[in-house]
């Protein structure tokens, strides 16, 4: 794989696991989290969201989804 896509795989696993373990949290909280933009973020959050792994209940915030991770 490309480092580029190393590195965006990296940084999504980051925000995943930083969300599971810090409950529901802001678009904005992560972008401070990461140093990095807003758009990046809403980008990585998208490919969460298709993947199930994160749900938004209200706009600019997210948490878990209730998908449970594979064993593997």
């Amino acid at each position: 794989m490309k480092d580029s896509t190393d590195r965006m795989l990296t940084r999504i696993k980051s925000i995943y696991l930083y969300i599971q373990e810090n409950g529901a949290t802001t678009t904005a909280e992560l972008v401070e989290e990461f140093g990095i933009t807003s758009r990046t973020v809403q980008r990585d959050l998208n490919v969460l969201e298709y993947n199930n792994l994160i749900v938004s209940p209200r706009r600019g915030s997210w948490t878990s989804s209730k998908k449970q991770k594979q064993a593997g």
